[in-house]
């Protein structure tokens, strides 16, 4: 999970401790390793010699941020003089301190901090606050806004693949938070969902009681659980998979791997599959956006 800031104006942070505007790689490392949180640093990568801006990802015991290499590919791709970079947070509760510093602008957050850093915000966008959940955080005149823009990724996303054959009902596979924007586009969509999770009184099904019946009525099945993603590629949501049909449609928010063992089994079957990088790079860009208007 990853708390990923963004920081403005290296340069004015450099001047007003007495540097000089230039600065390198090296003395952008050393200023930021001095910083009262650098015990929390997971890693931090600096190429340029001249740093206008500093975006930054807190992870909590990750050893992979798709935040990092899209930003970083982004700023060179562009010429953009920015760096992005991954710290490591234990907790939400660092948040503190590091809200105090003046000189971030905003952040994006990742699970499972995506639920609890609502109570350390100002403002929340509609969205964000109908889904409950925040991933993007811009502050504006001292005030922290905390919008939403994974709905925005997986609506277009899912768009994309349903295309002119909207599905009446979907499945989801999860109950936690990864869900909540899921159930937002969905209900938007008018597509009626129930979700399956391992234990009864969290969703309408537990996994061991899917049927043909059930699965056959649900011809969308999303995975908005942890279950394949990278190293665990040999585990898949214990769904009934013989079930499947080319009728179905099966999406899963994991990209890393890029076919997780859920997708394969789906394609097997003829299934139309799409895992989640494009919604990823949506969301992206949608909070740089955000960032920058």
């Amino acid at each position: 999970a990853s708390m990923c800031f963004h920081w403005k104006s290296l340069r004015r942070q450099v001047r007003a401790i007495g540097r000089v505007e230039e600065v390198s790689a090296k003395e952008a490392d050393d200023y930021f390793n001095s910083r009262p949180y650098k015990n929390r640093i997971g890693a931090w990568a600096s190429s340029q010699s001249k740093i206008l801006d500093k975006r930054e990802t807190f992870l909590k015991n990750i050893d992979y941020s798709f935040s990092k290499k899209f930003f970083s590919e982004k700023f060179e791709k562009e010429n953009l003089n920015c760096i992005y970079s991954n710290f490591d947070i234990e907790n939400i509760s660092h948040v503190k301190s590091i809200l105090q510093d003046d000189t971030i602008n905003g952040f994006n957050v990742t699970i499972p901090y995506k639920e609890e850093i609502l109570k350390f915000l100002d403002e929340i966008d509609e969205a964000a606050k109908t889904i409950g959940a925040v991933n993007t955080i811009k502050k504006i005149n001292n005030k922290y806004i905390g919008f939403n823009t994974d709905f925005i990724g997986f609506e277009k996303s899912l768009i994309g693949l349903i295309e002119n054959k909207k599905p009446e009902n979907a499945l989801i596979l999860g109950s936690g938070g990864a869900s909540k924007a899921v159930k937002y586009v969905l209900n938007k969509l008018n597509i009626n969902y129930s979700t399956v999770s391992r234990k009864s009184g969290k969703s309408e099904f537990i996994y061991e009681n899917l049927n043909n019946e059930i699965i056959n009525s649900f011809k969308l099945i999303i995975n908005c659980s942890p279950v394949g993603t990278y190293p665990n590629t040999n585990d898949s949501p214990n769904i009934p998979y013989e079930y499947l049909t080319e009728d179905h449609i099966l999406y899963g928010l994991i990209y890393n791997p890029a076919e997780t063992l859920f997708l394969k089994k789906g394609r097997t079957s003829g299934c139309k599959i799409k895992n989640g990088l494009e919604m990823l790079e949506v969301q992206a860009n949608e909070a740089w956006r955000i960032w920058n208007s």
